[in-house]
């Protein structure tokens, strides 16, 4: 294994991950809502509503905030390790998944366990495992 020196970040990870909890705490606390990008988007898909607006300025932010960084700094080259095909597929089981685990990483991994919710615990455990047995059978089984 080998580690990219390079690509080691840790003041922007650590201002990153401050970002996105301070985003994370100012929601629950202003609206009672939980930061998760899918329930999030699944509300947009809703006709209406007075939750709309705040809806739309998280996706605005989500989807703004790497474009206003371009501005500042090169974004990092994106290098996938997969076919288009491999990717789609495992975007869709990621939809099922979030579907059926009631939340997404960001609901469960970032909101939930900073709430200490058992269930939100068992979720994020659950999805970390099902990722390192993926990448360990992709890798070292198959050979992908």
């Amino acid at each position: 294994m080998n580690i990219a020196w390079d690509a080691f970040t840790p003041w922007a990870s650590l201002a990153g991950g401050a970002l996105i909890g301070l985003s994370a705490a100012l929601l629950i606390l202003g609206s009672g809502r939980v930061a998760g990008i899918s329930g999030i988007v699944g509300g947009l898909l809703k006709p209406g509503g007075p939750e709309l607006p705040w809806r739309l300025a998280f996706l605005v932010g989500l989807i703004g905030a790497p474009l206003v960084w371009g501005l500042f700094a090169a974004p990092p080259e994106a290098q996938p390790v997969a076919g288009t095909g491999t990717l789609v597929l495992a975007g869709l089981l990621v939809g099922v998944g979030t579907r059926y685990g009631a939340g997404c990483t960001s609901g469960h991994g970032v909101c939930g366990l900073s709430r200490l919710s058992p269930r939100s615990l068992a979720a994020t455990l659950s999805f970390m495992a099902a990722g390192f047995v993926t990448v360990y059978v992709v890798r070292h089984l198959i050979g992908g």
